[in-house]
């Protein structure tokens, strides 16, 4: 309704207009609610799922650092800095093979480089 047909209802029409307007929004408030903690759960649950696969991913990368024999001391003195914090993301980027003096055998290395 518009508005424009209520000028012929009584009082007691316009009461129980008036309390149907608001049991319908107080449904649809309710239905909202429903919906955004729905989707809040869901974001939680997906925040849960890549913190657990961030965590395993830094247990591999150190893993795989410790069983090179490269240790965290090492890499700071090669002016990596690693954050102790095992809760940060660690960020790995491909570097330019540095150039070589001598012939290769058509092969190419790539580096990574931590931040």
């Amino acid at each position: 309704m518009t508005g424009q047909e209520l000028s012929g209802l009584s009082v007691k029409d316009l009461q129980n207009l008036e309390n149907q307007l608001e049991m319908s929004l107080h449904g649809v408030r309710v239905r909202k609610d429903e919906i955004l903690l729905d989707e809040i759960q869901e974001l939680n649950r997906k925040g849960n799922l890549i913190h657990q696969e961030n965590m395993e991913l830094y247990k591999k990368v150190y893993a795989n650092r410790d069983a090179n024999g490269v240790s965290r001391n090492a890499l700071v003195s090669n002016s990596l800095s690693i954050n102790e914090d095992p809760h940060a993301p660690v960020h790995l980027q491909l570097s330019q093979p540095q150039q070589q003096n001598y012939e290769t055998s058509g092969t190419t290395e790539l580096g990574l480089q931590l931040h």
